[in-house]
């Protein structure tokens, strides 16, 4: 499961996005500016490649609150996917040969 304290803060997502993974799920929080403010966009994606090689059909993505309830949203929002998506997570650690397949 993912807490509160595996997430940097909010300072921290102001400057860079932030990436870790969990039990086979890769995820990724960035501080999206506009018009009306900061949101926290949050991806989710199978092992075992980095944000940019993986293919955005094999993304989920999600849009919060930049503030200290939105990383809170957001982290169970990514245990819900953890927990929904358990087959997904746990089948692609192992399975380099089917991504040779996405170049």
């Amino acid at each position: 499961m993912i807490r509160r304290e595996d997430i940097l803060s909010l300072e921290y997502l102001k400057k860079t996005d932030y990436t870790g993974s969990h039990m086979g799920m890769r995820y990724r929080l960035e501080c999206v500016k506009g018009e009306e403010g900061s949101i926290l966009k949050v991806y989710v994606w199978p092992e075992p490649f980095n944000f940019a090689r993986t293919p955005q059909e094999r993304k989920q993505s999600r849009e919060f609150s930049f503030d200290e309830d939105g990383i809170l949203d957001a982290i169970s929002w990514m245990n819900d996917r953890l927990y929904r998506d358990k087959e997904q997570w746990e089948q692609t650690p192992g399975q380099w040969r089917q991504y040779s397949e996405l170049k």
